[in-house]
């Protein structure tokens, strides 16, 4: 398999295909840091919140923050198998492409 930083040495790789990967990436991490960010929140909040009025609506923002964390790991697991998807493709187009230049080449 071709590692992720061939991709951009190989002259006629697909640039759509190495686009999306790096825009798929900053995706991934900017999910990651926004499930971080708000898993601290999270976290402060039901540490500063005496138990006692955890009730009522505050226990109801802290169950959809929790909710809101599963569904932000869950996009970014996504992501990342989008990304190993697109880098399967790439790696298959740029296969393809060298082969096509070689087999260019021997006529």
């Amino acid at each position: 398999m071709t590692k992720p930083s061939d991709h951009t040495t190989v002259t006629t790789s697909p640039r759509p295909l190495v686009e999306a990967l790096h825009q798929n990436d900053s995706v991934k991490e900017s999910v990651k840091q926004s499930a971080d960010e708000l898993l601290v929140i999270s976290t402060v909040l039901k540490k500063g919140i005496p138990v006692d009025a955890q009730t009522g609506e505050v226990a109801q923002a802290l169950e959809n923050t929790e909710a809101i964390e599963d569904a932000i790991q869950t996009s970014a697991e996504d992501l990342e198998g989008v990304n190993k998807l697109l880098e399967n493709e790439l790696d298959e187009r740029i296969d393809l492409e060298r082969e096509l230049l070689a087999t260019k080449a021997a006529l």
